[in-house]
């Protein structure tokens, strides 16, 4: 009976036009009033608590970090000094689409926004070089996932705040993967390259002395990675002030070295407060809604009939697994995220998987939804910097390969779950 007025009532609620945290909170509120003798005062009272927590100022913070990052123009100077360095393998810039992007995922926690502020850059200056423009966006749009695991991550970060999983944790846990998922990405690149030429024109070699001297350019950034990360895991700062420091050091690197204005930071603040606003009212409906379903046991109810089914763990990662990709068509990732942790983190934590370790499976899933189409995030933000040179599906075919590359990522870190859990388990014991 519960089972089914949730899934019926959410359903309704979000075919009815209301938005994700709405059908989400009405859907909460309804369990306790209907199932849990109109204990509604608790939903609110939940919500209240958990906004009143430090850590989620990090929120904000990161979101704009990454807008200053765009509105500064710095992927400029970063893409010119990678680009010798990788133009010499076959793929050329395509490598330094991937590699910029990861540099970028290293201050920004948002995926669109290393989309966008590297994919303004690379795309117009690949397509004057003859590159092939569906390739660029799909290097792209993959490049851009990594800003969602390298930290400081948002996905993670939210994470952390809904399942109370240590965000220190989580941040280290997402470092290998994230470099693991560049490298993937880039091996990608190279057989492409090495079969399809045309796709790629050979480049310029530059001397590698000349070109380890252009890296100058990518100090700054690097400062601002020392600045954001180092103060974090070396203890000095908690998220929310690692944040604060990325934002001060961007606004000084946006003044002084790139083309930040007011203008820019007034822009800036206004996408913050817009994506934020989402984020927020998707997390305040689910925390409803998760407090409604724990309230009723329903997690637990859930474990026991797992134990009579007599699934083993991984064939119910496997349907997890199965789910996301359902939902990646349909919402974007941070969304289908929070909709789902308050059942897949019981859950799944219940039949033993590691709780830091299933933040990284469930945020590379989440970057599998940001290439999904027709909700593909990514993929409409490097569309829309093409100005429709590109098509949806032109760019969702190039995807594909980096989308099938997230899915081995996933099997090799069932294969080798040190990948996310070592340097945890180094740094914390």
């Amino acid at each position: 009976m519960i089972w089914t007025f949730l899934l019926g009532m959410v359903t309704a609620t979000v075919l009815s036009g209301a938005v994700l945290g709405a059908a989400l909170g009405l859907t909460g509120f309804a369990i306790l009033h209907f199932f849990a003798g109109g204990s509604t005062r608790i939903g609110v009272q939940t919500v209240w608590n958990t906004l009143n927590e430090f850590t989620l100022t990090a929120i904000p913070l990161f979101i704009l970090l990454g807008e200053l990052l765009v509105a500064s123009g710095l992927a400029r100077g970063v893409y010119r000094a990678l680009a010798p360095i990788f133009a010499r393998l076959p793929g050329g810039l395509l490598h330094t689409n991937i590699a910029v992007c990861t540099v970028f995922g290293a201050v920004s926690g948002s995926s669109m926004s290393v989309a966008a502020a590297v994919g303004s850059v690379a795309y117009p200056e690949l397509k004057s070089r003859g590159y092939d423009r569906a390739q660029t966006v799909g290097t792209l749009a993959a490049g851009g996932t990594l800003g969602l695991l390298i930290p400081p991550s948002l996905s993670l970060l939210i994470y952390g705040a809904l399942t109370d999983t240590s965000i220190g944790r989580l941040f280290l846990a997402g470092l290998l993967p994230g470099l693991m998922m560049a490298a993937l990405f880039m091996a990608w690149i190279l057989v492409a390259a090495l079969r399809n030429p045309a796709i790629a024109p050979a480049e310029r070699r530059v001397a590698l002395g000349e070109a380890l001297r252009g890296l100058i350019g990518v100090l700054p950034l690097i400062g601002l990675i020392v600045a954001v990360l180092g103060s974090l895991f070396a203890g000095l700062a908690t998220p929310t002030e690692a944040a604060g420091v990325g934002v001060a050091a961007a606004l000084l690197l946006g003044f002084t070295m790139g083309e930040l204005t007011w203008r820019g930071c007034l822009a800036s603040l206004v996408g913050t407060v817009r994506t934020f606003a989402v984020i927020a009212m998707v997390f305040i409906g689910a925390l409803v809604l998760a407090q409604a379903i724990s309230l009723l046991g329903l997690p637990q109810q859930l474990l026991a009939s797992v134990a009579e089914w007599g699934l083993s763990r991984w064939v119910l990662l496997l349907v997890v697994v199965a789910v996301y990709l359902l939902l990646g068509m349909f919402f974007d990732g941070l969304s289908m995220m929070i909709m789902t942790l308050p059942l897949v983190f019981p859950l799944l934590t219940g039949v033993g998987f590691d709780a830091v370790w299933l933040g990284v499976v469930v945020t590379l899933m989440i970057e599998v939804g940001m290439l999904t189409p027709p909700v593909g995030m990514n993929l409409f933000v490097l569309v829309g910097i093409t100005g429709g040179e590109v098509k949806l599906g032109e760019a969702a075919l190039a995807a594909l390969p980096y989308w099938i590359a997230l899915l081995v990522g996933v099997a090799l870190l069932c294969l080798f779950p040190g990948i996310a859990t070592w340097l945890p388990s180094v740094a914390f014991g």
